[in-house]
């Protein structure tokens, strides 16, 4: 299994980063409300303000996609090393 995966990712068959999150409709609904409020408050913003508040938002993007990534490379890291020590136990056993 690990030798299709490892093919996967090298031939990219397998991209983690445009993998799909399931979608509840509890989580589409606050989608939606979110949408609606920043409708709202561009309404009502000057040109400055709404100019102001897309580059803050975009902040609020950046700063969520670097913790993102910390966490993937983190869960990838442990991942192998769980796998590194399954492979060491099996020695053990296999050996004795």
């Amino acid at each position: 299994m690990s030798r299709k995966i490892l093919h996967g990712l090298f031939n990219g068959d397998i991209i983690p980063w445009e993998r799909k999150e399931p979608r509840s409709e509890e989580l589409l609904e606050t989608v939606r409300k979110i949408e609606s409020e920043e409708r709202y408050f561009m309404e009502k913003m000057s040109l400055d303000d709404c100019q102001r508040f897309q580059a803050y938002a975009n902040l609020h993007s950046q700063l969520s996609f670097a913790g993102e990534e910390n966490l993937f490379s983190c869960g990838f890291t442990l991942g192998l090393l769980l796998a590194l020590d399954v492979m060491e136990e099996a020695n053990l056993l296999s050996s004795e």
